[in-house]
């Protein structure tokens, strides 16, 4: 069942924490209100929280718009077989770009059990995620070509109810506060590469599919992806990615959550492929995502999860 979320739970949620977080709030805040002139231009693609990213980790780029205010939301739904232990779980989300800098945006998580008997209620329904990312600088700004784009941003969820708040019978609530850096490198012609990499503070092992953390705790994350050209003008990308996990699940003293790998290919329709000019097609529509993640395995004694090589898939569409 799909519980109503109340505007300001999510907004206290966002504004509580260590210093990290609140200062990445506080250049948030008065820059959204401003109307800083940044720009940037990037594909449509939203990963598994919405954010135009890889499969788990954001990118430096933001979701296109106007300058001069809204560009059109990309809508996205992804799936991961967590097996037979973690069930399935399907994402649906909407993202809006503003300001040509700016995007921000909603994604409602569904939940089917798993088959494993006394693991797999410890899991709920689903759980709401509220998210904006800031575009700070713009990639290769004056007119430097090394220049990467950089981004803040945050992911607040709210009514979580897995592991820590089944055992608690309540809803829990946690988040990421995150910079990241992206470049996308083409003077090699027939394969361009981007770079990704971030870091964050969050309190929420695996992005919240595995409840709460016991504190909040500063996490690396990365990504690499080649482009190639595909059939019929499409782009073929190969992507794989890391995700340092909070060490620790609240409500299961002594269990470990790995970090989180996954590998994946992207295909983008035909137009849309990288040059030393940018994106031939700035704007895809459409793209779909295949995917393998490694999640989690044996997280402690007796307690084996399951989830280390499950298949994903993801499908953005901008409307």
């Amino acid at each position: 069942m799909i519980t109503k979320t109340r505007p300001e739970t999510a907004w206290r949620l966002i504004q509580s924490g260590s210093r990290l977080r609140r200062s990445l709030m506080a250049l948030l805040v008065p820059l959204i209100l401003a109307g800083a002139g940044i720009n940037t231009a990037r594909a449509q693609t939203l990963n598994w929280e919405g954010q135009t990213g890889i499969f788990v980790t954001p990118l430096a780029y933001t979701v296109p718009s106007s300058d001069g205010g809204l560009g059109k939301p990309v809508v996205a739904y992804h799936y991961l077989d967590g097996g037979n232990v973690l069930g399935g779980f399907h994402q649906v989300s909407i993202t809006e770009g503003a300001f040509n800098y700016l995007e921000f945006g909603y994604t409602r998580g569904l939940h089917q059990d798993g088959s494993t008997s006394g693991l797999s209620n410890l899991w709920g329904s689903g759980f709401n995620s509220f998210h904006a990312k800031l575009n700070l600088v713009p990639e290769g700004t004056r007119k430097r070509g090394w220049m990467p784009a950089f981004s803040i941003g945050f992911v607040a969820r709210t009514n979580v109810r897995n592991v820590g708040g089944v055992m608690q019978g309540k809803d829990t609530n946690n988040a990421d506060f995150y910079i990241v850096a992206t470049k996308t490198i083409t003077k090699v012609r027939k394969l361009p590469v981007v770079l990704n990499a971030g870091y964050k503070e969050t309190n929420a092992p695996l992005l919240g599919l595995a409840g709460n953390s016991t504190a909040y705790q500063g996490r690396a994350f990365g990504a690499v992806a080649l482009a190639l050209k595909g059939p019929a003008k499409s782009t073929i990308m190969l992507a794989s990615e890391f995700l340092q996990e909070p060490r620790d699940i609240q409500g299961l003293p002594g269990a470990v959550i790995p970090t989180t790998l996954t590998y994946a290919v992207r295909i983008v329709p035909a137009g849309a492929f990288p040059t030393r000019r940018g994106w031939k097609d700035e704007n895809p529509r459409l793209s779909i995502d295949f995917g393998l993640a490694q999640a989690a395995g044996s997280i402690m004694p007796g307690v084996n999860l399951n989830a280390r090589h499950q298949f994903a898939l993801g499908v953005s569409y901008g409307l």
